[in-house]
């Protein structure tokens, strides 16, 4: 601890978003997690969130990823109330001005995989074609992944 004592709170918040975010997407990729990873998963994912609120250089486009990030740990954890509500939270800044399109695709993909945790499939269906409309505007790369990662939703 004692290379933080001295470090400026800005550093260590760049430090931490980043720390953080990548700890939780271990934990995300992780099989077999046990309710002590879920948990800290979780925490991982609000202290990057916090961390980026701390930060200078904060746009919508981090908080969108942030955001997009905490409602899938919850969902895998299968949390779909609070999946849905960081996932409209993940909307809201996804439709700002400067996000790239990618994201507004992913908020869809995350509230279609907090609709499918809480059993709305026919809620979960609408935020699918949603993501898929948005995904063919995108680039083959951002297309590609954006529907991978949706593949898994039931």
């Amino acid at each position: 601890m004692a290379e933080f004592d001295k470090m400026p709170m800005q550093k260590a918040h760049i430090h931490f978003a980043k720390e953080c975010f990548n700890q939780a997407w271990d934990r995300i990729e992780k099989q077999n997690r046990t309710q002590a990873d879920e948990d800290t998963m979780i925490h991982l994912a609000h202290a990057s969130i916090y961390h980026w609120t701390q930060r200078a250089d904060c746009t919508d486009q981090n908080l969108s990823i942030g955001f997009w990030q905490l409602s899938r740990v919850y969902a895998l954890a299968g949390l779909g109330a609070c999946a849905l509500r960081s996932a409209q939270t993940c909307l809201s800044h996804s439709e700002q001005d400067g996000v790239a399109t990618v994201f507004l695709g992913y908020a869809h993909e995350a509230l279609a995989r907090s609709y499918a945790v809480l059993g709305d499939s026919e809620q979960s269906a609408s935020h699918i074609q949603a993501a898929k409309d948005i995904a063919i505007t995108l680039p083959d790369d951002d297309r590609e992944q954006l529907l991978g990662d949706m593949a898994d939703i039931a």
